[in-house]
């Protein structure tokens, strides 16, 4: 499939230095590294379940005026006038493009937008592939349209995007995929099988996974209960190398209590890293901000801290155990606390295990 403008207009312009990216080269394979996470299990998304009861202890714990969610639509309306100043501005400073070049390049994208809103599978243009090596990329994508792009789509740009630099590929995420997730999510209840399979593609950069959806996600404060319980099956699912996880982790564990900010915790949690002692305490700390509380926080939050307290048990030190007990007299829940008491009195402290005898031969 090619694009509606032919792509010998789009070389000539490729010669200018704005234009200036990486070689060309053969299109990479997504073959995961040590950085990256593994991919396992189904490629098609999974119904979720949200019942009204856990919706509605789920949304006590909103903020009291959360800030409107914008949809995809919104960004790129707002986006697209000043991109467009901007191309403007960058072209007329290089001084090498007229303006009728200039309108061949924006027409060239338009036309590749009108492609990619009717696309199912197939090849993808060359002048979209070859997209993110151009430094004003951001500028030239929204004369696309990505509001207006299939599910198929967004599918093979996630491909596109999750090969470039993680600093690119975040942008790309926070940008363009996360408002389209959000807003399939938000009509359909799910995810379609395509963007399922992009938001798990997405992981192929953990990186810039977290750093352009998770936190963006959790820091938003509108994040809904369905939402956090998908993104979060994709964590669950795939194998995610420690390091970003363990600091992913700890960065959420600093951020204000929401209901979607646990289930991203306990998540996290159930992965049972071996995490380093610093995630430890901060996580440690996240829970004891909560015994000045006197709110009657939701069961999710027991829960979360019974699933932390049953693996890293033996990682607290004497005072953590005691400040965790004394917690526990002030957040009580009829079920769950007397779980994370047996276990928080059955622990094997860090700090009060035997010393290993030294080997004097």
């Amino acid at each position: 499939m090619e694009p509606l403008i032919p792509f010998g207009i789009c070389s000539k312009f490729q010669k200018s230095h704005l234009f200036v990216g990486l070689p060309e080269e053969k299109e990479s394979e997504d073959l995961p590294d040590k950085d990256n996470a593994n991919f396992t299990g189904d490629e098609r998304a999974e119904e979720i379940e949200i019942s009204e009861e856990d919706q509605k202890a789920f949304e006590k714990f909103m903020p009291e005026d959360p800030s409107k969610r914008a949809t995809l639509a919104d960004i790129i309306k707002d986006k697209l006038t000043e991109k467009q100043t901007e191309l403007q501005t960058v072209f007329s400073d290089t001084g090498n493009l007229s303006g009728a070049e200039l309108e061949k390049v924006t027409d060239l994208y338009k036309g590749v937008g009108k492609v990619l809103s009717k696309y199912r599978s197939g090849k993808i243009p060359l002048a979209f592939k070859t997209l993110p090596r151009f430094r004003n990329w951001e500028q030239l994508i929204y004369l696309t349209e990505p509001d207006n792009w299939t599910a198929a789509t967004m599918f093979q740009a996630t491909r596109i995007f999750c090969n470039q630099s993680s600093d690119v590929a975040q942008r790309f995420y926070n940008l363009i995929l996360l408002p389209r997730l959000r807003d399939d999510i938000a009509e359909c209840k799910r995810l379609n099988d395509h963007l399922y399979r992009a938001l798990k593609k997405a992981l192929f950069k953990t990186s810039a996974f977290y750093k352009g959806l998770i936190l963006p996600l959790c820091e938003s404060g509108n994040c809904t209960l369905r939402e956090a319980t998908i993104f979060g099956s994709i964590i669950s699912k795939c194998t995610i190398p420690i390091l970003h996880s363990s600091a992913a982790l700890l960065m959420i564990s600093q951020l204000p209590y929401n209901g979607a900010n646990s289930i991203f915790m306990r998540v996290l949690i159930e992965k049972k890293y071996s995490l380093p002692y610093p995630v430890i305490d901060g996580v440690v700390e996240y829970f004891l901000k909560f015994k000045d509380d006197d709110r009657q926080l939701p069961l999710q939050w027991h829960q979360c801290l019974l699933t932390f307290v049953r693996i890293y048990k033996n990682d607290l030190c004497l005072e953590q155990q005691q400040e965790l007990l004394h917690l526990l007299t002030v957040q009580n829940h009829h079920h769950v606390t007397p779980e994370i008491r047996k276990e928080l009195l059955q622990a094997i402290l860090r700090d009060r295990k035997p010393s290993k005898p030294i080997d004097i031969n």
